[in-house]
């Protein structure tokens, strides 16, 4: 069982920034691939970003790539995401996720992922 929490949603100006964190317990986080998705309002889920459990492989998605980073503190259990130059269509809620089943790799598909955290609203306004 893994538990993720999410937080630092919030509302923000366009060309604003946001960093999200997502801490997770009941499980060696360090083990764990861990990615980043969001949903926004009547759209299906797009992936945002991954980062596999070293820190050392990183994919994120072509919307984001350029304008987000994800980062990993094991000795903290938490990921998280720098979000930057963020524009109105970044406005979704976002998840964070955690590959329990592989301990290898780091994957861009929701499939691969078998915990989720509640879920931390952006809004960009313009």
């Amino acid at each position: 069982q893994v538990q993720l929490v999410e937080s630092g949603g919030g509302l923000v100006q366009a060309g604003g920034s946001l960093r999200l964190s997502c801490a997770a317990s009941g499980r060696t986080f360090s083990s764990l691939a861990m990615g980043w998705f969001r949903r926004a309002p009547g759209k299906e889920r797009e992936f945002v970003g991954a980062i596999s459990w070293s820190g050392g492989t990183i994919f994120y998605g072509d919307s984001v790539k350029g304008r987000f980073t994800i980062s990993r503190e094991n000795a903290k259990n938490t990921v998280y995401l720098q979000m930057n130059g963020l524009k109105p269509e970044d406005t979704a809620v976002y998840y964070c996720a955690a590959d329990t089943t592989r301990g290898y790799g780091v994957f861009t598909t929701a499939e691969a992922y078998d915990y989720w955290g509640q879920g931390t609203q952006v809004t960009v306004s313009s």
